[in-house]
Order: C-alpha cells, then structure tokens, then sequence
C-alpha cells in the first residue's frame, strides 16, 4: 500500500503506475487514461452519469435559481440555476481506505 503523502498523484505518475499495473508501455497507458477521461467528459456534460466500478459515479446535477449574500456588502442577490459535477465515492473505496 502507498505511504499517505502531502502531494497528489501527477498525471505522469498515474500514467506510470497504470503501464506497470497492465503490464504495458507508457504511451498505451497515457492512451487509456486519456480515453476514460473523454468518455467521462462528454457523457457527464450531456447530463448522465457514469459508475466507475470500485471507485464510485460521477454524475451531472441541475442546481435551482437561488437566494445568497455577498460576504463583504451582506447584500442578499440571485444566483441563477447552474449545474454540478457530483461525486459518489463507492462502498469498497471507503471501506478499503479504512483497513
């Protein structure tokens, strides 16, 4: 198991880990990668969702028109309606990160 640290995983170091995972070169691993993340991106900003097994959904959700204050002046305004990308993590991550 990885050592918990301050930094993130780089794109460069998913990169390597997935070609040492499959068994496969650098370049067919960056292709992967990059292919998961146009799937993901253009089925969650058309609105879907997508389940990505052991890790949880990413999903699109509509926001309502709503009431907020600005902090600095109190003054309450309108934010209009919008859309969140929301992130579901699964069963097994959470259950696997407190082994």
């Amino acid at each position: 198991m990885a050592t918990p640290s301050a930094k993130p995983m780089t794109k460069t170091q998913l990169v390597a880990a997935l070609a040492d995972e499959m068994g496969s070169d650098k370049k067919s691993a960056a292709a992967a990668l990059d292919a998961v993340t146009a799937v993901v991106t253009r089925e969650v900003s058309g609105g879907g969702a997508v389940t990505l097994p052991g890790i949880g959904k990413i999903a699109c959700r509509a926001r309502p028109e709503r009431q907020v204050r600005n902090p600095q002046t109190q003054e309450m305004m309108t934010k209009p309606a919008d859309k969140q990308v929301k992130v579901t993590v699964a069963k097994a991550l959470k259950d696997s990160v407190n082994e």
